[in-house]
């Protein structure tokens, strides 16, 4: 195995709160998701320090550089999870509540609703 690095124990953090987040998604706890979020956030905070005095001095260790590909991955399942569940809460919002500037050419009486006016364009 590997000797532990100084980037070791922050990724451990990064790679917890991820698992985290990713079980709060699934359980659709606004709450946690919020928490774990933040929490996601710091743990990037102290992680990126290290990450990037190691980027600057050499190639990172491809067992490091593994585990961080995957963590992207992670990221980029858990923004299109968040993608779908806003774009179908739209879709929901709009056939509960339709924009009133939504309106149809005749009303239930069958009268015209639209403004009457002649076509022509005035300057």
């Amino acid at each position: 195995m590997p000797p532990m690095t100084e980037l070791d124990t922050p990724m451990d953090a990064v790679e917890s709160q991820l698992q985290a987040l990713a079980e709060a998604l699934r359980g659709q706890r606004a709450e946690d998701i919020e928490a774990t979020a933040a929490t996601l956030q710091r743990a990037l905070a102290v992680a990126l320090p290290p990450l990037r005095r190691s980027a600057h001095g050499a190639a990172l260790p491809p067992a490091l550089y593994r585990r961080l590909e995957h963590a992207r991955g992670q990221v980029a399942a858990q923004r299109e999870s968040l993608a779908r569940a806003g774009a179908a809460l739209g879709r929901s919002m709009d056939v509960l509540l339709p924009h009133p500037a939504a309106r149809a050419a005749y009303s239930a009486a069958g009268l015209n609703e639209r403004q009457a006016h002649s076509g022509l364009v005035r300057a």
